[in-house]
């Protein structure tokens, strides 16, 4: 082989590896515009292939591309006016979209879970949620109860965390609604934030259900987590090796991997009991003045946070940019250079074995022509 092209292969090569660590590097980002959406909430469309997001004060839900391509999703005006688009989630089993609405002060109490038909984007039904009779929520910060994030099982049946109640609602696939789980293990922590910090009543907040049949539930203003069984509401603290920091929302990979954000961070986590205990392995800093709510797994199983500025609309600011992004674990992406850089060297290998073996065929057969 001549020596020219023996540099060029190895020239090849180089430049293969050094593409494959460039692209396995590269995040996603989606810029997207609308005049102040402000969206807390999100979800991930696996049929659609877009991320849906909500809205501080439209009656609006829209669909974001991964190109940032925004479009009206659904634009309800029999709800409320002002209300807000909180949590979301896709069932996709049934092809339904289902959302959390609450009305922030001034405004009048409500409180409720409404069902879109993703397909026709016709409204299936809306759940107004019942208050606890039982509740000191008339005691406490705002005053009123807060329908903040849900999580839906297999059969349709939805769970929507009260963060000021403390306590989960169930409405079922015909939109009946009741109170599921009161658990003293929700009140058993006191909070760690301070009296005059925002959101300091904001206790079970990020929701997500478990195929085996519980739901995990972050609480922010004490950092924990908690197990909760899907038939009978009974929650246990999940022990970790470290408390969360005003978590918000979760997600589950489909490794088993559970993703939990707040304005800071976003942490991984993992169990080998089916979450009795928990470890946190890995977390990643956010840009804190895009203040994220919200996570959710997209296309191959990638994590994307979203960047909804909310404190910027609580405080009455204008602004039209937002962005999500994808998130990645810096213990992960290393692991995952090393298998490039393993998997390439292999390589290497092979094509050095292959122009050894030619070099002696061409040598033998040089032999015999002389």
């Amino acid at each position: 082989m001549s020596p020219i092209k023996t540099s060029f292969i190895s020239l090849v090569i180089i430049v293969t590896m050094g593409v494959a660590v460039a692209v396995a590097g590269k995040t996603h980002v989606i810029d997207f515009r609308w005049p102040n959406l402000y969206p807390e909430g999100m979800a991930w469309d696996p049929l659609a292939q877009h991320f849906i997001v909500g809205s501080l004060n439209h009656r609006t839900i829209h669909s974001v591309s991964d190109a940032g391509v925004v479009e009206t999703l659904i634009s309800d005006p029999t709800l409320p006016e002002n209300v807000t688009v909180l949590g979301l989630t896709v069932d996709f089993t049934k092809n339904r979209l289902l959302a959390c609405l609450h009305s922030v002060s001034p405004l009048p109490p409500f409180n409720a879970l409404v069902a879109y038909d993703l397909r026709t984007r016709r409204r299936l039904f809306l759940s107004l949620l019942p208050s606890d009779p039982d509740s000191l929520i008339a005691s406490i910060g705002r005053g009123r109860d807060v329908a903040n994030d849900v999580a839906v099982d297999f059969k349709g049946n939805a769970y929507v965390t009260n963060s000021v109640g403390n306590f989960i609602w169930k409405v079922n696939e015909e939109g009946e609604a009741w109170i599921f789980s009161r658990s003293p293990a929700f009140s058993r922590y006191p909070s760690v934030m301070g009296e005059n910090e925002p959101f300091n009543d904001c206790g079970l907040n990020g929701i997500a259900y478990v195929s085996k049949g519980y739901l995990l539930v972050v609480q922010s203003n004490t950092g924990k987590m908690f197990k909760v069984d899907e038939e009978n509401g009974k929650a246990r603290t999940v022990l970790l090796n470290q408390d969360l920091v005003m978590p918000d929302g979760i997600a589950i990979r489909r490794d088993g991997v559970v993703l939990v954000v707040s304005t800071q961070k976003l942490w991984f986590l993992k169990s080998d009991d089916s979450w009795g205990e928990g470890v946190v392995y890995d977390k990643t800093a956010l840009e804190e003045e895009g203040f994220a709510t919200s996570v959710v797994v997209g296309e191959e199983g990638r994590a994307y946070v979203l960047y909804g500025h909310v404190m910027e609309g609580i405080n009455g600011k204008e602004r039209e940019g937002f962005k999500i992004v994808e998130v990645r674990s810096e213990r992960e992406s290393g692991e995952e250079h090393v298998w490039i850089y393993v998997l390439l060297g292999l390589g290497l290998a092979y094509f050095l074995i292959w122009r050894f073996q030619m070099k002696q065929l061409v040598n033998n057969m040089d032999k015999k022509i002389n």
